[in-house]
């Protein structure tokens, strides 16, 4: 459910208001990054996730049918713990299973089944045996593949990638110097160009494929991030 105005206890001395953003912010709750819909604060340049503004106390998940996972604020314990999904450090928000150990982010957990906007359809599994797009290795965390099982990318190089290309605007919240907006995903398709030979097609759909996941891991995913691929690509591929 979706409010325009909200309390959080994170943020006691103000109230959060609706707000949907074609930039970057980091979120207050689970510290990472996120796109799109969000709960914010003017006042204190506060930002936290749908899925952190307003958590389910307890959620369970498809992949792990033996747990029940318990929101927290902070991680539990006095060690050092990591996302089972994505595999990066929990320092926030996050959903524990008291009885295995394991450990989600807030959007981690909210990640959706299938991503599908008619051109192309991506699974979540939790486990697969291809190589992922971007590092060339196998199983090393959940992971989003095409029906057609020829695109296969991990969540935890989705999110590498992100920090990489936006690492000097995260360091800095407040300054607000990261200026890329997202454009519509629409507009950038150019499949249906028959005369494409088939190499440029299959970048064109891994590119593709790349947006989709990109805008569940950011907590958003109906956000289309087609402004930022082209660079992204260049740089990690």
């Amino acid at each position: 459910m979706k409010y325009t105005e909200i309390s959080h206890f994170s943020h006691p001395q103000h109230k959060l208001k609706f707000e949907y953003s074609e930039f970057p912010f980091k979120c207050d709750g689970c510290k990472e990054v996120g796109i799109g819909s969000r709960y914010k604060c003017t006042m204190c340049d506060f930002d936290l996730h749908m899925h952190c503004a307003i958590p389910a106390p307890t959620i369970s998940h498809s992949f792990y049918t033996k747990c029940s996972f318990q929101f927290f604020s902070r991680p539990p314990g006095d060690k050092p713990r990591f996302c089972n999904a994505c595999e990066r450090d929990v320092t926030g928000f996050v959903y524990h299973c008291k009885d295995c150990g394991f450990d989600l982010h807030p959007c981690c957990a909210k990640l959706p089944m299938v991503l599908n906007d008619g051109e192309i359809k991506l699974y979540l599994y939790r486990k697969v045996s291809a190589s992922c797009l971007k590092c060339g290795r196998k199983g090393r965390s959940w992971t989003y593949r095409s029906s057609c099982k020829k695109y296969n990318l991990h969540v935890a190089c989705v999110k590498d990638m992100l920090m990489e290309n936006w690492q000097g605007y995260i360091g800095e919240k407040s300054a607000r110097k990261f200026h890329t907006r997202i454009p519509s995903l629409k507009n950038t398709l150019l499949i249906h160009n028959k005369r494409k030979s088939k190499a440029k097609i299959g970048w064109e759909m891994a590119g593709l494929a790349l947006q989709f996941v990109i805008s569940a891991v950011l907590g958003d995913p109906t956000t289309l991030i087609a402004g930022v691929i082209g660079s992204m690509i260049s740089k990690a591929w």
